[in-house]
């Protein structure tokens, strides 16, 4: 996926910092991998034939022979990434990458002899950094005008050309990954995971049961985050910030905000408060297999429209399930709850009223709000609860397919695959799990509380069947990320 980075007066200084150690020594084999021109040779394998600073000076000699005014920023810089735990492309495969991206964006059109100069260079396994000036061969300027756009198009195409998972947010549906410099940063605090995939997790779930604006405010600080609210003229909230404790820029003069919106394209407000849902009584924990499956079945007679806002309640079902089932599941829920991101994300016009949508928001109230010995039922209500989200998330499966949806249905068959193996586990494991509360939120102390109050379905022999999750067993991908355009597979 590309993603411009800052533009610039020398070219010189960025080949210097990109052929060099890195800010943190996190370079690592710095070469070119393709250029304008075949066999350009390479100033860190073959310093005896090209230095730096010849290199730069064979880019910059289009723009220095302008007649007329020349670029008061001449230096264009792409990135293009794939996530860490993608295939690790050989650079054959990144020179092809490069050379259609640069096509795309305006910069080289192929079979134009008369382009600007470029080069790709790669210091990294997961990405690529394309470098051009901003004046062409023949003395013309270039027509990049929407290049980045253009870029995630032909992103796409390898998408689809090497069987890769769309990450391409033209559909505005692709989850936002965390950059390299996030990741660095994760790392020398000591964290497995970056602020930006932290607070994506905590403002979903936040966003999963909230029921209005203070509510969903109240939950984040509950949680632990920082939060920042931004008013209108008149005093009406209009947007929010989150920010994670100790995260902080600037040598450590400002916290690090993240707008809803920049963590993930269904998490600004208003998209937030389309998915508000009155408050259901909480006590009908007993039943939430149930109105799952109701749910489900409703979801397959479902319309274009109204079923965008059921898959919507499902994904924030999913949300409130990895933060409250067993920790001998938790993962697997986990995993198929961020699977099930994107599937959540309808592109195109949508509505959030769809019939099957009361049945998710009350089935996620119950799993909040369930009394802590109600959550007696062992595994074989754990398991029922399970089977009934496989069946959901097939459902939603299905409805994808039908629209169409091509990446969103990839999405949902890696949910139900892992929902299918934590169902798996439930059902082979000896002890009885049990659920615990929502992480910073009280359990509610109502409803049944009687040992056996949930319902002892399911065969502790039980195992997955599910032809859709047999199918699309998740399994190793490959995202190609541009500064940001990024294909992941």
């Amino acid at each position: 996926m590309p993603k411009k980075a800052g533009s610039g007066e020398s070219t010189a200084d960025l080949l210097a910092y990109l052929f060099g150690p890195g800010n943190h020594d996190e370079h690592t084999d710095p070469h070119l991998v393709a250029a304008w021109t075949p066999d350009l040779p390479c100033p860190a394998r073959t310093p005896d034939r090209m230095t730096l600073f010849g290199l730069a000076l064979l880019l910059d000699a289009p723009v220095d022979a302008l007649r007329g005014p020349k670029p008061a920023e001449h230096v264009w810089h792409v990135s293009v990434r794939n996530e860490p735990d993608d295939r690790v492309l050989i650079d054959a495969e990144w020179a092809t990458v490069a050379a259609e991206m640069v096509a795309a964006a305006g910069i080289a059109p192929h079979g134009d002899t008369q382009a600007c100069r470029w080069v790709a260079v790669r210091h990294a396994d997961d990405h690529i950094h394309l470098v051009a000036t901003l004046a062409r061969q023949d003395g013309r300027h270039p027509r990049i005008r929407g290049d980045i756009p253009r870029m995630h198009t032909a992103a796409r195409a390898f998408e689809t050309a090497w069987g890769l998972t769309p990450m391409s947010p033209l559909d505005r549906t692709a989850r936002r990954a965390p950059v390299t410099g996030e990741r660095e940063k994760a790392a020398r605090r000591g964290l497995t995971e970056s602020a930006r995939e932290s607070l994506q997790r905590t403002v979903r779930e936040a966003a999963a049961l909230a029921a209005d604006d203070a509510d969903f405010l109240t939950r984040l600080r509950d949680a632990g985050v920082r939060v920042r609210e931004h008013c209108d003229e008149n005093g009406a909230l209009d947007g929010y910030a989150v920010a994670q404790p100790g995260d902080r820029a600037d040598r450590g003069t400002r916290p690090v905000w993240f707008s809803g919106r920049t963590l993930a394209y269904d998490l600004s407000l208003p998209r937030i408060r389309e998915r508000f849902h009155p408050v259901v009584a909480p006590a009908d924990l007993a039943r939430a297999h149930t109105r799952i499956r109701e749910a489900a079945t409703l979801l397959t007679r479902a319309g274009r429209a109204e079923g965008a806002g059921d898959v919507a309640a499902l994904g924030d079902l999913l949300v409130v399930a990895a933060a409250t089932f067993p920790t001998v599941v938790r993962d697997q829920i986990r995993a198929a709850a961020a699977a099930f991101e994107q599937a959540s994300r309808t592109p195109g016009t949508r509505t959030l009223h769809g019939a099957a949508r009361a049945h998710f928001k009350a089935s996620a109230r119950a799993l909040e709000h369930a009394p802590r010995a109600a959550r007696g039922g062992g595994a074989p209500a754990v398991l029922a609860l399970l089977i009934a989200l496989v069946e959901a998330v097939e459902a939603a499966t299905a409805w994808h397919r039908a629209q169409e949806h091509d990446a969103q249905t990839r999405a949902a068959a890696q949910a139900a695959a892992l929902l299918c193996e934590a169902a798996t586990l439930t059902a082979t494991h000896p002890a009885h799990p049990q659920l615990p509360a929502v992480p910073g939120r009280a359990a509610h102390r109502t409803g049944d509380t009687r040992p056996d109050a949930w319902p002892r379905h399911g065969s502790a022999r039980y195992r997955c069947t599910s032809p859709t999750a047999q199918r699309t067993a998740p399994g190793p991908g490959t995202r190609i990320r541009t500064g940001t355009v990024a294909l992941k597979g």
